[in-house]
């Protein structure tokens, strides 16, 4: 992500690993949520907080920002924050907010924590001992898990509802990475929508190759990325794996959805 930042004219610093992080093809595997929280605790809680933190700890020594704003399952910069005494905010990337349980991730934390020479945070309260922003309705979050008392709910989104096409424009994206983890998703996918009498287009994402999915009809525009701010205002439905970007953005412009709930083929 650095050039990436860099190129937007920001100095960047490099913090964490990149094992693990290079896109890759992946075929579509089962729903296994269980699976999926068992894993934030020892990867985001350990292995990545541990990496996170070891770098950013000189970084933010050398350079003493005034503020240190991360995402919610940045463990690794909010233990540096409180080791340096610097402020910080939390920014939410979960819209349901039940994928961040103290049960599931708090031991994980404190092993790092005590590496830094800080004391256990027995309630787990350091994601929200600060300020909390959430760019999500209040209404998409999970009832069993609140927002916490230090949370603001910001509107990044500008409701609109623009010009309808005809024929119909319909909007199928897999988000930015469950895209590469999707098997063969996309051509399934594909297969359903492309001979609607409607306009399909299709972001695929940087790197998803719109090769792979071979010759489409006249009614369907396959593309790497499209910015959905000029998108949606002209669409008449959107096709999504529902994640958390895709809906709200949908919701924002007041657009019917069809979520799709994934299973791999079996031979």
């Amino acid at each position: 992500m650095v050039p990436v930042v860099e190129a937007l004219g920001f100095r960047a610093f490099a913090a964490g690993s990149d094992v693990g992080l290079t896109p890759q093809r992946l075929p579509l595997a089962a729903i296994d949520v269980e699976r999926d929280m068992r894993s934030v605790g020892p990867g985001f809680g350990r292995r990545v907080a541990r990496e996170r933190a070891t770098d950013l700890l000189p970084i933010c020594s050398d350079w003493r920002p005034d503020l240190l704003v991360c995402e919610e399952l940045d463990f690794g910069a909010m233990i540096v924050a409180e080791r340096l005494a610097l402020p910080f905010a939390t920014v939410l990337v979960s819209a349901a907010g039940s994928f961040v349980r103290a049960e599931l991730v708090a031991e994980s934390v404190n092993a790092v924590r005590a590496e830094h020479g800080l004391p256990p945070d027995a309630d787990f309260a350091m994601p929200s001992r600060h300020l909390v922003l959430s760019p999500f309705a209040p209404s998409y979050r999970d009832p069993a898990f609140p927002l916490p008392a230090t949370a603001r709910s910001v509107r990044l989104l500008t409701p609109g509802g623009g010009r309808r096409s005809d024929p119909a424009t319909v909007y199928f994206t897999l988000g930015t990475i469950f895209n590469m983890e999707s098997g063969d998703l996309f051509q399934r996918v594909l297969a359903g929508l492309r001979d609607l009498p409607a306009q399909l287009v299709v972001t695929v994402g940087r790197d998803f190759d719109p090769a792979e999915l071979g010759p489409q009809p006249a009614n369907v525009r396959i593309e790497r990325y499209v910015p959905q701010a000029e998108l949606l205002p002209r669409c008449d439905l959107v096709v999504s794996h529902g994640g958390s970007g895709s809906v709200t953005s949908a919701l924002a412009h007041g657009l019917p959805m069809v979520l799709i709930r994934w299973a791999p083929i079996s031979p």
